[in-house]
């Protein structure tokens, strides 16, 4: 946890290293975000992590889509994720799944990244494994282009909540 005067005091180096994995394993966005400081408050911070998202190449832009991992996949089963993803995941039931459900979640993992060439990101915070799953089927009938700016929507949303654990705004 940190205050914004902490947060304010910070080199670029300290930020990043504070702040680096808010963007799953792409530190590139805490850099471009850590441009904006000082910040007034954390809806400030927020926004600037959006920007230096929105700011990046199409080629940037997907990199850090695919950084993220599968939903209830084998890696986020193994622990092999980002702590933050794992938490998340675990909070939404994912690391509890029957069989049924797992075998479910798998193939349309694999369906949706056959067909977009990314992982299906969804800022699973708040939700159930119900609503994940609706989601899933619904998005998979999207084009291409809506479905890349809906997993970037989505990881905006993933950047306020993993942003509004960590900062205090006092």
């Amino acid at each position: 946890m940190f205050t914004l005067d902490q947060i304010n005091d910070m080199d670029r180096s300290g930020f990043v290293t504070a702040f680096g994995d808010v963007a799953e394993h792409s530190p590139w966005v805490a850099e471009g975000a850590f441009k904006e400081a000082p910040f007034s408050d954390s809806e400030a911070v927020i926004g600037a992590f959006e920007r230096a998202m929105g700011a990046a190449t199409e080629d940037r832009k997907l990199s850090l889509v695919r950084a993220h991992p599968d939903l209830a996949g084998k890696a986020a089963l193994a622990g092999a994720v980002a702590e933050e993803s794992r938490r998340e995941q675990a909070g939404a039931g994912l690391n509890t799944l029957s069989p049924e459900e797992f075998a479910r979640f798998t193939d349309l993992n694999n369906r949706y990244k056959s067909k977009f060439g990314f992982p299906f990101i969804f800022a699973v915070k708040g939700a159930t494994k119900e609503m994940i799953l609706a989601a899933f089927e619904d998005r998979i009938e999207n084009s291409a282009s809506v479905e890349l700016e809906t997993a970037l929507t989505q990881i905006a949303r993933i950047f306020r909540f993993r942003l509004e654990e960590i900062i205090i705004d006092k």
